[in-house]
């Protein structure tokens, strides 16, 4: 399989139903940094709709919506035979059992508020289960990533990698063909508070190249946009 095989599996959409235009925000952000597509519906009216026709890999559903509620949009979906796993929720007071959440449909609840490390850890044990975790292998040119065990081949040698290396090649990959600015690889990769020179990201791309190029001087994987950043052509 090569990279542009890929992209469909490994870049998952995640549908955000809720009414809170700052809570959707904040976790399409949280989700667009762990390489998510965040899509959002601001009711269960059109939550029901963009889930129907989307087709998301996971849905993030409020208990509380004005017009149907998160209880009835699960219900729906499920009567409409739509197996995508999805996680409700819940504002602390809600009560919310085992029980309600099976007849509801729904695989997992998170209670209101979160902190980003426990929605993240639920969205990927609920992906998990359901086995839409994405593609493991990714292959491009004669280097394969075994995304499960961050292990790397090229030309069937396994390749000693740092793991910001690691992923920021990733971030490539997942990306591929997009031109990428540095502020956003290196807030995506490391963020602003961590390493605020974009420098960083250019000695990351040399030492890329050294590794994975079959000529490191003429790059043809990580190529230079200049004025910009680079983009990676599988």
């Amino acid at each position: 399989m090569v990279v542009g095989e890929v992209f469909a599996n490994a870049l998952q959409k995640i549908l955000i139903v809720d009414d809170d235009a700052e809570l959707r925000e904040t976790v399409s952000i949280l989700l667009e940094r762990e390489q998510f597509v965040p899509l959002q519906a601001v009711d269960g009216q059109s939550g029901l709709e963009k889930a129907l026709s989307v087709k998301p890999n996971l849905i993030l559903v409020d208990l509380r919506l004005p017009g149907m509620s998160g209880i009835e949009l699960c219900k729906q979906l499920r009567t409409n035979r739509v197996g995508t796993p999805i996680i409700v929720l819940s504002a602390v007071g809600d009560e919310m059992d085992k029980v309600l959440l099976l007849e509801m449909g729904a695989d997992d609840y998170v209670v209101k508020p979160f902190g980003t490390r426990e929605l993240l850890a639920r969205v990927r044990a609920v992906l998990r289960r359901s086995g839409d975790e994405g593609t493991r292998i990714v292959r491009f040119g004669a280097v394969e990533i075994d995304v499960e065990r961050r292990m790397i081949t090229r030309k069937g040698k396994e390749v000693k990698i740092t793991p910001a290396e690691y992923n920021l090649l990733l971030f490539f990959v997942q990306n591929a063909d997009r031109v990428l600015t540095r502020d956003l690889i290196l807030n995506s990769v490391w963020g602003y508070e961590f390493y605020p020179n974009t420098r960083t990201v250019d000695a990351h791309v040399v030492r890329l190249r050294q590794k994975f190029e079959d000529d490191p001087a003429i790059p043809r994987h990580f190529v230079t946009v200049h004025g910009v950043g680079y983009r990676f052509v599988p």
